[in-house]
């Protein structure tokens, strides 16, 4: 049976009472299949799974931005319950930071680039209330769409660097059959921008099928990425980028493991995507 909890006190006194290990899924509700994805794998990996359902104030930049982020909680607790979730703390913003509350964490060079630079502050956000589910939930292991790379490497820094004991996991990116990437935002996009969204994948595509050809130049790809965004009108880039897939810092030439990642607005809907380039082995 899924429990559907509020508060601080109400999470960890059921969790007392639940078998370990114990895997948390954090999400801002508005529940699609990306979620399932990362349930289902808590789900087969733990035997108690959280899921919490927290629209965090302090990662919009924008309060217009945080004011329409969809939400349908009846919804997203049914689909939880479907998926065989235990707890689901959807906790009003109060029970996340308390009166008083005067702490942030900021994570340092890898917040930096990319997302850190198009929303500043954002990570700061975001790496403040993951450390607080961290701590209030005590879980083996925590699930993460690889959709948001930056984000995964922002959440495995400040666990390394406070010496959180939770694993932070990494889940493939779920895709509509067009190859746009589940988002909550989709559901923003109108009839000729969705049509035209699926142009994130085909630029990582267009430049991933590069570099398998032996292009190592950075700027080239980059510039593979520019081109088939610039092929629909609809699309408009905020970055485009082809990093160290450790750091994320640009590169020149790739000699290793990278990310390719990039922004872009249709109309007021701003969507990301990424491909990461291994070696073979």
């Amino acid at each position: 049976m899924t429990q559907l909890l509020r508060s601080r006190a109400e999470l960890r006194a059921v969790l007392t009472s639940l078998p370990r290990p114990v895997g948390l899924v954090p999400t801002m509700g508005w529940l699609h299949d990306g979620h399932r994805s990362l349930i289902r794998r808590a789900r087969s990996e733990n035997r108690t799974v959280v899921a919490t359902i927290f629209v965090n104030p302090r990662q919009f930049n924008r309060a217009e931005d945080f004011s329409k982020y969809p939400r349908n909680e009846a919804r997203d607790v049914q689909i939880c319950a479907e998926e065989g979730v235990n707890i689901v703390w959807a906790p009003p913003v109060d029970e996340v930071f308390v009166p008083g509350f005067d702490t942030t964490i900021s994570v340092g060079a890898i917040a930096m680039p990319l997302e850190g630079a198009a929303r500043p502050g954002h990570f700061d956000g975001v790496a403040t209330v993951v450390a607080i589910l961290f701590g209030l939930v005590g879980a083996e292991h925590a699930y993460f769409g690889q959709k948001d790379a930056q984000q995964v490497m922002v959440i495995r820094q400040m666990a390394r660097d406070l010496a959180l004991p939770t694993q932070v996991i990494a889940c493939a990116t779920v895709r509509e059959p067009d190859g746009l990437a589940l988002s909550s935002r989709n559901v923003h996009l109108r009839p000729a921008e969705r049509a035209a969204a699926p142009v994130l994948r085909q630029a990582l595509l267009a430049a991933a099928a590069q570099w398998r050809l032996g292009e190592r130049s950075g700027e080239a790809l980059r510039t593979m990425l520019r081109s088939t965004l610039a092929g629909v009108p609809l699309a408009q880039p905020e970055y485009v980028s082809v990093a160290d897939a450790l750091t994320l810092g640009e590169l020149d030439r790739i000699e290793g493991t990278a990310l390719l990642s990039l922004a872009v607005r249709f109309g007021s809907t701003r969507l990301i995507d990424n491909e990461l380039l291994e070696w073979p082995g």
